[in-house]
């Protein structure tokens, strides 16, 4: 009998020394609208593989320039689809690794109650604003489709002396959730968790008023044999992240 739990604990030692063995580290680059489902996302990843994910978030332009300067990333989730082609096409990812893992929308959001109407961007047309956040639109999707959704408006013009821009998303969510701008156009997933807002005031924009924006997911060089950053990519598709995902106002 003594034997036989000798056999076993060593057996189980043996396994658990080779399941850490193989755990890797992936550092993955992600645009900042997909902090919180990426959040949630790598936490489950990791519990279920044993692999750790390093998590930097940032907009998308910013992290293009970056891994065309040799970044340590491995996987990049873009907030567009324009950049993880041109780092393809420029031979800086794993050709036929790329794919769409989310599409976001956007929202002129108010951290005040009531402040915005859920049926109509009449708000921007008023001078019940001084500021109105957008996020840089050089370097992040959603900004270029906040700027998109003015001009099809027909305010661009009218609003333009109140523009606040952020760096990134985060950032620009930042300058509305703390009051210095009073309103601001926003990623959905930001303010949304189970289909519903969770704080706040807000307009979903209307998909036709912007170009889609399809966020890519792509495997860079540096990750292409490190079997953490490909299961990684995996788990992205699987029906799990989707349920994520979907939870946080995307779509698939």
């Amino acid at each position: 009998m003594m034997k036989q739990m000798l056999r076993l604990i060593t057996g189980c030692a043996l396994f658990f020394g080779f399941a850490a063995a193989q755990a890797e580290t992936v550092q993955v680059a992600t645009a900042a609208n997909f902090t919180a489902p990426m959040k949630e996302i790598a936490a489950e990843f990791e519990q279920q593989t044993g692999h750790r994910v390093v998590l930097t978030f940032a907009s998308s332009g910013k992290f293009f320039a970056q891994i065309q300067n040799g970044a340590p990333f491995e996987v990049f989730l873009s907030a567009d689809a324009a950049k993880p082609q041109k780092l393809e096409e420029q031979g800086w990812s794993v050709p036929g690794s790329r794919f769409t893992y989310a599409q976001g929308s956007l929202i002129l959001w108010s951290a005040e109650e009531g402040f915005v109407a859920a049926d109509s961007p009449d708000i921007l047309s008023s001078d019940r604003f001084k500021h109105l956040s957008l996020a840089n639109p050089k370097l992040a999707p959603y900004g270029a489709a906040a700027v998109e959704t003015l001009q099809k408006l027909g305010l661009y013009d009218s609003v333009s002396a109140k523009l606040v821009q952020g760096e990134n998303i985060a950032q620009t969510y930042q300058f509305v959730y703390s009051g210095n701008a009073q309103l601001g156009f926003v990623a959905l997933s930001q303010v949304m968790k189970e289909g519903k807002l969770s704080a706040g005031s807000g307009w979903i924009v209307p998909a036709d008023l912007y170009a889609p924006i399809r966020q890519d997911a792509v495997l860079l060089n540096k990750g292409k044999d490190n079997v953490a950053a490909t299961e990684l990519l995996d788990y992205l598709k699987s029906g799990r992240a989707a349920v994520i995902i979907k939870s946080y106002g995307y779509k698939l």
